[in-house]
């Protein structure tokens, strides 16, 4: 996939998967069922929309609105948990006749790639789940606040011609405190690592998001891969909660080391405007941290070029602040 085209869509779009040439995934449409395009590579990627009504418009969906997409659904065993207090997530991928999928083709050396927020986009959970034999795939998850909660599968069945992201809606049962979205800047604090946001987004037009990291006052240069990267953003529109999963511009060779840094860039395209969400995943010294920041994206959709990758901005945490499953304690994945 062409990263410079594409951005993957972790909301209603932590889309995505991931191809040679880290793919983006679109973060467009009305919210009404459709089928999508059969170009991308990988759950939530795929070339940008162009504006459009009626059934053409209907194919430029973003990932994670549905829970059944292509004759695939997303199928949780218990939607009702209880916030605070530890539970595993249990759920299958269910065919078109009705029977589980058992056979996936991996991506970023994972089958699927679960991705689990509040409506509210506080928290952020990046979770790889472990599946049986009969097809039924499992994660221990703790929501630290009750309210109302979105899972997002991002996965490729072994015999479809592209990846997909279905979603389904997650209850939290206790008192429920909603808060607004908060304002980061474009700099935040994770586990003692700044990371500092650069670039802009626009509706309809391609533009680059440069991520630089760094620590005690001076640049990281020795990020180390990441589920075959050298990070992974995944993007959520407030109100929706649209799914994108993007992945880096470049390639690492297989097997590399190192990811370089300090600067990691992705290049995406905004379905619109608003405001959205960044999380970004970088791996630093043997753990895994995630910054996140809130994004605002003005203006109305333009025309999009033919095969623009569509994508929505993943939140990052405010400073001192990390999302829920990512911090110095250890990866949710």
């Amino acid at each position: 996939m062409n990263t410079a085209l594409k951005i993957a869509a972790f909301a209603t779009g932590v889309t995505t998967a991931f191809g040679a040439a880290y793919g983006v995934g679109h973060l467009t449409g009305d919210g009404k069922p459709a089928p999508r395009p059969a170009t991308a590579a990988h759950a939530g990627h795929a070339p940008a929309p162009v504006a459009s009504t009626g059934a053409a418009a209907a194919e430029q969906l973003p990932g994670g609105l549905q829970v059944s997409e292509r004759g695939y659904t997303l199928a949780l065993e218990n939607p009702f948990v209880t916030a605070g207090a530890p539970t595993e997530l249990r759920f299958r991928i269910l065919g078109a006749d009705g029977r589980p999928v058992t056979d996936y083709r991996p991506a970023h050396e994972k089958e699927l790639h679960l991705i689990v927020a509040p409506r509210d986009l506080a928290t952020f959970q990046h979770l790889h789940p472990v599946r049986a034999a009969d097809g039924t795939w499992s994660a221990p998850v703790a929501l630290p606040a009750a309210g109302e909660y979105r899972v997002f599968a991002d996965f490729t069945p072994a015999d479809a011609a592209e990846g997909l992201t279905l979603g389904a809606d997650l209850h939290a049962a206790g008192e429920l405190r909603p808060a607004p979205l908060p304002a980061t800047g474009r700099t935040v604090t994770v586990d003692g690592y700044t990371v500092t946001l650069d670039g802009e987004l626009a509706p309809g037009r391609a533009g680059q998001l440069t991520l630089n990291v760094g620590r005690d006052g001076r640049p990281v240069t020795d990020l180390q891969p990441y589920l075959g990267a050298a990070g992974h953003l995944v993007a959520l529109r407030a109100g929706d909660l649209a799914y994108l999963h993007v992945h880096p511009d470049g390639h690492l060779p297989e097997g590399a080391a190192t990811a370089g840094g300090p600067a990691i860039t992705f290049t995406t395209t905004a379905p619109s405007g608003g405001e959205y969400r960044l999380f970004l995943d970088f791996q630093h010294q043997g753990t895994v941290h995630t910054a996140a920041f809130t994004l605002p994206v003005g203006g109305t959709p333009a025309p999009a070029a033919t095969g623009a990758g569509a994508a929505g901005a993943p939140a990052a945490e405010a400073p001192g602040t990390a999302p829920a499953g990512h911090d110095g304690a250890g990866h949710q994945h």
